[in-house]
Parts: structure tokens; sequence; C-alpha cells
């Protein structure tokens, strides 16, 4: 069972090692990710028949070998990450299938893959259906549905609903049969997730629906997916859902599932943040402090670039200090921000873009920022904006840090662009 976790300002060591050792080693910015964490929320979900890892959360290959270890298996949205999962090894045609490709569209490349390596698809179109048919008929297919609400903790992470573009919309699976049976595609699952922050009430709600849909499909359904969505706290206060409960509700609507086709059904989750995001932490320096009439700044020397939630969605992350010198004492409300040419670039915002001081401990230049719950959708959404080298990757196991990325460099930068004649 998970306590709530509480976030010290002071922060000197990580997954048993010193934060001031790690950036001597791999520079900053760098992200480190602790192994431990991720290995027990997975035992955490163990009651599910399959735990399927949004790899989007976090796709670098040394995490998704690992969750190959530890028997988890991936879902991909793209032709690169079905690119990642068939590089550490996973296995299409096993039973959970090694990967599925989930996704609203096929871009050419993917289908291509997906064709190639027999890979499922978890179909959210019905457009995909005839695109798949029309070049693999008599495959197996799974179906992505939109049940018309949705949740999250905000407005872009809300995945149902009219307003969404996930998914097939709930009125249209009578359409999406027709079109299945046209090329003998059969649809042996249904997935259903409509955001993420899972709470009871709405959870009730999916629970329902999925059983109505599942009505409509008959002997060939041999899976469902509760989707993803299970939440983490970012600061002291906010809870976990109670995993007991949330199993115990799906377990009881696949048994409601089995009961009216007459067959069994394999439960499957598809956790991303749920499995990475507290594992992760992003290293910083401040590299500069300044007062701006009645306000302080920490200017540190990672943006948006490296980690975006702040200034997409107004997410909160922990901030500790991690001294080089002897602290001088006290604490002072300061705004953090980045290196970048946009004023947008500030760790300490709200959705809406507005600036919201945090309290931290006083800090000079040279000392060190440890952003937390930065281990889902930190590294995976950073970018090369203001021609920014992306960082390092760095995995603790038993208290070894293992370089996992390198940090990029001017070479990388610039080795897929040319200067025509």
């Amino acid at each position: 069972m998970l306590t709530t976790p509480t976030f010290p300002l002071v922060r000197q060591h990580f997954a048993g090692c010193s934060i001031n050792d790690l950036a001597d080693r791999f520079g900053t910015p760098c992200y480190v990710y602790d192994a431990a964490i991720m290995k027990q929320r997975v035992e955490l979900l163990r009651d599910f028949d399959a735990i399927r890892y949004a790899q989007k959360a976090c796709s670098n290959i040394a995490i998704l070998d690992r969750m190959k270890r530890w028997g988890v298996v991936v879902d991909a949205v793209s032709a690169g990450e079905i690119e990642r999962a068939l590089r550490v090894g996973y296995d299409p045609s096993a039973e959970p299938a090694g990967v599925v490709y989930t996704a609203d569209v096929f871009d050419r490349e993917a289908l291509q893959l997906v064709i190639r390596h027999q890979i499922p698809v978890n179909v959210g179109s019905p457009d995909m259906i005839d695109q798949l048919g029309e070049l693999a008929p008599q495959r197996d297919i799974w179906i992505r549905v939109n049940p018309g609400f949705g949740h999250g903790h905000s407005q872009k992470t809300n995945t149902g609903g009219p307003q969404s573009k996930h998914g097939v919309w709930h009125e249209q699976i009578g359409d999406c049969l027709a079109r299945a049976r046209r090329y003998g595609l059969q649809i042996t699952g249904v997935h259903m997730h409509i955001g993420s922050g899972t709470d009871m009430e709405h959870l009730r709600k999916v629970c329902g629906a999925m059983r109505q849909v599942c009505q409509q499909f008959g002997a060939s359904l041999r899976a469902i997916s509760t989707g993803g969505g299970l939440p983490v706290p970012y600061r002291e206060g906010e809870a976990y859902v109670d995993l007991q409960e949330f199993f115990a509700m799906w377990d009881q609507t696949r048994k409601d599932i089995e009961a009216d086709l007459g067959r069994a059904v394999r439960l499957e989750i598809e956790p991303g943040r749920f499995l990475v995001a507290e594992s992760g932490v992003l290293i910083t320096e401040i590299r500069a402090v300044k007062r701006m009439g009645d306000n302080v700044f920490y200017l540190v020397d990672s943006g948006f670039n490296d980690l975006a939630r702040p200034i997409l969605y107004g997410a909160y992350h922990p901030i500790a200090v991690a001294y080089r010198q002897p602290p001088p004492g006290g604490e002072q409300e300061v705004i953090v921000g980045g290196p970048l040419c946009e004023s947008g670039d500030i760790f300490t915002q709200s959705e809406g873009g507005y600036v919201q001081p945090r309290r931290l401990p006083v800090a000079t230049v040279g000392d060190l920022l440890v952003i937390g719950v930065a281990g889902a959708y930190g590294f995976a959404m950073a970018s090369n904006y203001n021609s920014k080298y992306r960082a390092a990757e760095v995995l603790i196991e038993q208290g070894e840090p293992k370089l996992i990325r390198r940090r990029e460099t001017a070479a990388d930068l610039l080795g897929l662009e040319m200067i025509p004649d």
C-alpha cells in the first residue's frame, strides 16, 4: 500500500547517490531515474492479468528493457515506439502481445510496420479498420471506445467525451463491426480510457460503459483494458487511488462481462505515469539569482525544452535545493525560471501561465535544484527549442548510476540538417 509522500525542501541524495556527484559525473541538466521505484509500482499492479506500459510516458530503451524483465508488456502509439519495442525484443505474437499499437490514425510508416511485424492494433477511428483490412485482412484487432464522457486533471489530458479526438464514438460501434466483418477482422479486445486522474465516481461510470459496450461484440471478445490514468501525487496533500478498490471494481466488471459472454476475458491495465513519474528527477544548476521588483528569481540551466509540463498544463512539480557549499540558511519566495528566450519558461506557474512564487531555501549560484516527480512526460516531451541540447538520462540500480542516454552535442543537433547548393 502506498502512503502519500513528503517532499523535503533540501535534498542531497537520490536513490542512494549524492546529487552533487551525479551532477559532476553527468552534467546538468540531467534526468535521473530510480529503478527500484519503477519495480515497486509494477508489483502493486500484479493482480491484473497483464500490465501494459504506456511507453509514451518515458520511452528510453533501457527502461523498456527493465519493464520486459519484470514481465510488463508495452503499448506503442507511433512507428518510433514500435521500433523501440522491437529493439528491446518484445514479441508481438506472444499472448498477451508484447506490443500493441494504439492510435487514432495510421501514418503510412506505422501501418507498414504493423503489417510487416503482425502487431495487434487497438483502433481509435473507424477509418483505421478499412486501412488495415484492405492490406491485412483476417486479423484480430482491438477497438478503443470513447464512451461519451471523460475526465482529466487538465482539459488537455481529458481523453473522453465529444471534445476529445480519442477513440471510436460509442454510437459508431455497429458501423465498426460491419467494417470489420467486411475484411474478416475479429474484434478481440476493448480498450476504454477517459483521461488522467482516476476517481471512483468516474471509474464506476467507465466500468458500466465497458460492460454495456462489450455486450455488442459477442463471442470473439477475449480481453478488456482499463486504460491508464492512475494518479500520482505531485504535491503534499494529494493522494493515490485505492488500488485494491480500483482492481476490485474492474475485476467485478470483468466477471460480469464473462457471465454475459460465457467465456473467460483477460483484464489488462495500461499505466504510464504511475510506473515512472515518481522514479524520476531533473537535476539542474542555478546559474543566476536576481531580483525583479519584489520578485526573486532562481534562473537555472534547464527550461521547458527539458520539462514542458508546467508551461503546457500549469503542472506542479516539487522542487528541492541540493547545496554545493554551506547553506546560507533561511527561506524565501522565489520564481524558478529557465534559460529560454520565452517569458513562459517558468517552472513555478499554474495553468494559464500565471506565475506562482514558491517558498524555497535561500540558495546561490552553483547550487542545484532537484525537480521531483519528473519521470513521466519529462524527457519524453523534451525538444531542441532554442537549439538546446537534450539532457542526459541516468538509471540508478542498487545504488549504481548507469548512463542510458548521453547528453546531445552540436554534432547531434546539426547532423540531420544540410545546406543545399
